[in-house]
């Protein structure tokens, strides 16, 4: 799981996250949730559709022919923009949602783009963004609309729901299960499969590394494992 590169939370630095996917393509094959997982795979997921994405993560996607999974909050999602790319990026994390009308995040434009190109697919982040198990929260405008949303407008099929914030209960999770294959949510545990946890899929943070290979050291995988383990000891 990661967000930006360049920016000042949620991110990691340009160089090293180029070399964090030098190392992916040396020892893994990126996958789409649910093709067939033969070998060392990995799922590579982008959370928000920040226009950083498609500036300079989709660049290096292309340069290592390497498929990710882009959650896209749909309100924010633009048409077109007409601002320049240093604009568009030049807003701190905290600002983003705020200044969407700005360009901030990719737009449908970009988002087609990179799907035709066969490396990028396109899971739902809800409508707004908003923490789903708060009170008042309509269910059907963040789970159905904002796939029917993405589907009108990028001529996909969306099977794919990232929780924001990594927040659901029970019942909304069945109520995405009705328009939704997978489910993701932050986690920090590893899978062999795309069955997930009690049916959700949980991801590793990205975000932060001081090392290309940080999150792959052994330690790590153990701990990803074991935690992987104790929810599904605990959900039994």
């Amino acid at each position: 799981m990661h967000h930006h590169v360049n920016s000042d939370r949620c991110s990691n630095d340009l160089s090293i996250f180029e070399e964090h996917l030098q190392y992916i393509k040396s020892k893994f094959t990126s996958i789409f949730p649910g093709e067939n997982i033969m070998g060392n795979c990995v799922c590579l997921t982008f959370d928000d559709a920040y226009v950083d994405f498609y500036y300079l993560i989709y660049p290096l996607l292309k340069k290592y022919g390497l498929k990710a999974l882009l959650a896209v909050p749909s309100k924010y999602i633009l048409d077109s923009c007409d601002e320049i790319s240093e604009t568009r990026m030049g807003f701190e994390h905290n600002d983003l949602f705020a200044n969407y009308e700005k360009g901030t995040f990719c737009t449908f434009k970009e988002l087609k783009e990179m799907v035709d190109s066969g490396l990028v697919r396109i899971g739902s982040h809800s409508h707004t963004h908003i923490d789903l198990t708060a009170d008042g929260v309509d269910l059907d405008i963040e789970l159905r609309f904002s796939k029917e949303i993405l589907e009108q407008k990028l001529g996909v099929e969306v099977d794919s729901f990232v929780f924001p914030f990594g927040k659901y209960n029970q019942e909304i999770l069945q109520q995405a299960k009705k328009y939704y294959k997978y489910s993701f949510r932050i986690g920090n545990a590893i899978h062999n499969d795309f069955n997930g946890i009690n049916g959700v899929i949980y991801r590793v943070d990205g975000d932060g590394l001081k090392t290309p290979d940080e999150i792959f050291g052994f330690k790590k995988i153990l701990g990803y494992k074991f935690k992987g383990l104790i929810k599904r000891l605990g959900d039994k």
